[in-house]
């Protein structure tokens, strides 16, 4: 369980995060905005990025135990952009910092999760070769991730969620039909 002061330098760092780019927030910024002391920041956390990346970790654990079934692929994508969507000046900070890998890092993982639950839930009945089954998910994976990257790097301006359908839409069937594909082969 995360401790109260641990919980209250995690907020003040995503209030700060959300108002200014991650490379002009300090230690003391975030303890002044908290009310802490700089030792209490020191105990739990040895430096800002490893601050970011264990919100960035916890979030990401948080959405993978929170959706252990998925009914498409385009609410893959919905669950993979959620934080981002909700913390979106934050997001575009980190994105843009030196320490953005542990989000993108981060990011992979969540689409590989959501993507495989949507294969588990969506071909339960199929008989579906285990390394088949993991190409198609990193295929799948890859696809959510590469949009959110580009969506990310241009600021986030469109809908993604919006264009997300409209390309599941245009490709309705197309993966029904690579499943059928490596059943048959089987």
């Amino acid at each position: 369980m995360t401790s109260l002061t641990k919980r209250a330098i995690r907020a003040s760092f995503l209030k700060l995060l959300n108002e200014r780019p991650l490379n002009k927030i300090t230690v003391k910024d975030i303890v002044e905005d908290c009310g802490i002391n700089r030792n209490s920041f020191y105990y739990h956390y040895p430096d800002i990025p490893a601050l970011a990346e264990e919100i960035v970790r916890d979030e990401a654990a948080r959405i993978v135990q929170e959706y252990p079934t998925v009914d498409s692929l385009e609410q893959c994508l919905e669950i993979a952009v959620e934080f981002a969507l909700q913390n979106r000046t934050a997001v575009l900070h980190l994105y843009n910092s030196a320490s953005h890998e542990a989000y993108e890092h981060s990011l992979m993982d969540i689409c590989h999760s959501v993507v495989g639950n949507y294969f588990d839930t969506a071909f339960a009945g199929k008989a579906l070769p285990e390394a088949d089954r993991e190409v198609l998910v990193r295929f799948y994976q890859c696809e959510c991730y590469g949009q959110i990257v580009l969506w990310m790097s241009q600021g986030m301006q469109a809908d993604i969620v919006e264009q997300f359908r409209l390309l599941c839409h245009l490709r309705q069937g197309m993966m029904e039909e690579m499943v059928a594909r490596c059943c048959e082969k089987s």
